[in-house]
């Protein structure tokens, strides 16, 4: 009987994608899925006549890999993890290894990997990004966990992996950290990826309302932003969104799409833990907000009827605009993945892991949905200072910044002057001034606090902690 290089459990459609990916890497596949027709129907469809074998029971999956035996589950994340976990359990042997590739809670990684230890396995909590069609041809891939696990899966997880470089052969794959590094990266991904996908949204709300682009017309401006600093693939395909046109209506498929959208929480994720680590993550923030907001479609659809605000287009040089649109969608991309590597410092000290920032971004350069050219200009501020305390203070950035500053502020100015809302620019230029500010009005609301709660305050020219009585020093001045 045939002996599997690796196992996998979940036959969803990422799950299916990776077995077919592995396959035609030349890897020997067998896979479980709790409805066994799945198994069936995959085993007989797509996987015909490839390496790849189904079973119908975890201990039959189990006894047909190779030692170490490595199994991947791919459901969702979850007690359904927690479960499998205790099915695989009793039927590994020490040194074998489970590989969580789930969208999984980093907090949850962290417990499993010390619990999966201490049965003797080893455990490995990895990101997988990509879709369905980066399963197939090549994702992302961010794992952590446990070391000792690492030289077992890497050749494996690699070969999988999209490639990148002059002459791709760079593989978006490297070992992240321990426990639930692996996770925290993917999670941080998922932050910015709302960050990103926010902001090219109020780029187009602003082309659409305060210029009046048609969709035509927004095809050409996202063209040629693909062509320049902002290439990426969230650029390119919004590019190709504009040129879908609907059956039913005879317009363009965007403008019938209920305007509500969905999410699956790993963006909220990013900022629960930003506020647990007292981080900014600000614009990110706002765009899990701006998804909020967005789903209370009949509760805004009432308040149009109710509140008024100004109204109008803009009536000024529309080429130059355009450009100020693109300079503003830059200078807060660099701002949201600025936040996005601050939190991550914050996590590695919280939890002890070393993390080596240019090669995230070398992992998020192919495959995942985040891709973008960008991110060779972030690897490169990192080769300049692996210990670079803000992206923003990077010479690349901080040039880039500097010359994006007054479109930035202009389209700001502009949009709110017309009532059009832009959480995901505001709230990145407001962070940036704030960021280069060395005082900010907080002395004041430490006054405050110390006012109503005797909080106290320290000096600006004494060491210390103090506290004044505000009330009596009040009645003594009157």
């Amino acid at each position: 009987m045939s002996q599997h290089d690796i196992g996998l459990m979940g036959l969803a459609v990422m799950g299916q994608n990776l077995v077919l990916n592995m396959a035609s890497r030349g890897y020997s596949v067998g896979v479980f899925n709790r409805t066994t027709a799945t198994t069936d129907e995959f085993i007989n469809g797509t996987a015909a006549g490839k390496t790849i074998s189904g079973y119908h029971s975890v201990e039959e999956l189990v006894a047909n890999l190779k030692s170490p035996r490595r199994v991947m589950l791919m459901v969702k994340a979850g007690p359904a993890v927690d479960a499998l976990i205790g099915q695989l359990t009793p039927l590994l042997d020490p040194g074998d290894i489970i590989i969580d590739g789930g969208n999984t809670q980093f907090d949850d990684t962290n417990r499993r990997t010390t619990e999966v230890e201490d049965s003797g396995l080893l455990f490995i909590g990895t990101g997988v990004s990509g879709g369905e069609e980066g399963a197939l041809l090549g994702p992302s891939i961010m794992p952590g966990g446990s070391p000792d696990a690492w030289p077992y899966v890497k050749d494996l997880l690699q070969e999988i992996s999209a490639k990148v470089g002059p002459e791709g052969d760079i593989p978006c794959c490297e070992w992240v950290g321990p426990a639930g590094a692996g996770h925290y990266v993917k999670m941080v991904h998922n932050g910015i990826e709302y960050g990103d996908m926010q902001l090219i949204c109020e780029a187009y709300f602003i082309l659409k309302h305060a210029l009046g682009l048609s969709n035509e017309e927004l095809y050409r401006v996202f063209s040629d932003w693909n062509e320049g600093d902002l290439q990426s693939y969230l650029i390119e395909i919004t590019r190709d969104i504009f040129t879908v046109t609907d059956e039913a209506s005879g317009g363009h498929l965007v403008d019938q799409i209920l305007d509500t959208a969905g999410q699956k929480g790993t963006g909220k994720w990013m900022s629960q833990h930003a506020l647990d680590l007292g981080v900014p993550t600000t614009l990110i923030t706002e765009a899990v907000f701006a998804r909020c907001l967005s789903a209370q479609k009949d509760a805004r659809e009432r308040a149009e009827d109710v509140l008024s605000g100004p109204t109008g287009t803009y009536d000024g040089d529309r080429d130059a605009f355009i450009e100020d649109v693109r300079q503003a969608l830059f200078a807060s991309k660099i701002t949201s993945y600025a936040q996005g590597y601050v939190q991550l410092d914050a996590a590695a000290e919280e939890f002890g892991w070393e993390l080596d920032n240019g090669q995230i971004a070398l992992l998020w350069r192919g495959g995942c949905i985040i891709r973008a050219t960008f991110l060779e200009d972030i690897k490169a501020a990192f080769d300049r200072d692996a210990d670079l305390e803000n992206l923003l203070l990077d010479d690349f950035f901080r040039n880039a910044i500097e010359t994006a500053q007054p479109s930035w502020r202009r389209v700001v100015a502009t949009a709110v002057e017309l009532g059009l809302p832009v959480p995901g620019f505001s709230a990145a230029l407001a962070y940036f001034d704030g960021y280069r500010r060395g005082r900010l009005p907080a002395n004041l609301l430490q006054a405050q606090r110390d006012y109503f709660g005797a909080h106290t305050y320290r000096r600006l020219d004494q060491d210390g902690t103090f506290h004044t009585d505000w009330i009596r020093e009040r009645q003594l001045e009157d």
